[in-house]
């Protein structure tokens, strides 16, 4: 099969197919809305513009409430995502429904969280959860930490990614470059994560740290860093500071060294 960049999955098909997801479980609405003329409108659109022009549709045809409702969303989502890759092929076409959330949820915070934990089990709300962690900081920090120890690897790894101070493709959180010690309690109960997919997620949070904060960054290792670790905590630290290992740092080399 020919390869097809990620933003041409997001066409009119995709707006078709999450149509007909949402018209099998209510056709209370006017899905003919989501196809009028989106092919037009999508043409010269990078991806996350694309994503963002479905998620205006949706909220055209169903308001600001029904992806809000869990009944109504889980039928739409369907099965969870089982494995730790999928999320950008099987499960791509959640990307709108989640943009959704984040541009349409703010002022439903309960309903809206309940929403993110069910999306990031088959794609990721690591970008949807971004604007609720600026507006909403403390009580959203707490959740993201609940989550931290929640069953589901794609949860514990939204807790951890979704407060990256420089999450790739996403809009910086300064609150967290200017401090991160308000993230370091996430960290921490998923410093022995059994799941691969969640070890890399928590090195590349610390990583973001140690590039604006490195004492703080530093001080993290240096505390987990303890005779004994799990093979998972050795294996985060590791590719934590795999950028100062390329740069020859003499306290990286140590660490790793020791």
């Amino acid at each position: 099969m020919a390869y097809k960049p990620l933003k041409l999955w997001f066409d009119k098909e995709v707006v078709k197919l999450l149509a007909d997801k949402m018209k099998s479980y209510s056709s209370d609405y006017n899905y003919s809305t989501f196809t009028k003329k989106i092919d037009a409108q999508l043409a010269d659109l990078e991806l996350k513009d694309r994503v963002e022009v479905i998620a205006d549709r949706v909220y055209e045809a169903v308001g600001k409430s029904l992806f809000l409702d869990r009944e109504f969303l889980l039928a739409v989502l369907g099965p969870e995502n089982e494995e730790e890759t999928g999320m950008f092929k099987e499960y791509y076409w959640v990307m709108p429904v989640a943009k959704y959330v984040e541009k349409y949820g703010l002022d439903d915070y309960d309903a809206s969280m309940c929403a993110i934990e069910e999306i990031t089990k088959r794609n990721t709300g690591e970008y949807t959860i971004r604007p609720y962690l600026e507006q909403y900081t403390n009580k959203t920090l707490a959740q993201m930490k609940r989550w931290s120890k929640n069953k589901n690897k794609h949860v514990r790894r939204l807790s951890s990614e979704g407060v990256r101070p420089r999450l790739p493709w996403a809009k910086k959180l300064d609150i967290f470059i200017q401090d991160p010690t308000p993230i370091i309690p996430i960290l921490d109960n998923l410093k022995d994560d059994h799941s691969k997919y969640v070890q890399k997620s928590v090195a590349n949070c610390i990583n973001d740290i140690l590039k604006d904060n490195p004492d703080i960054g530093k001080e993290i290792i240096d505390n987990w860093n303890q005779p004994k670790i799990s093979k998972p905590r050795q294996w985060i630290i590791k590719h934590a500071l795999r950028n100062l290992i390329k740069k020859e740092d003499k306290w990286a080399r140590q660490v790793i060294d020791d």
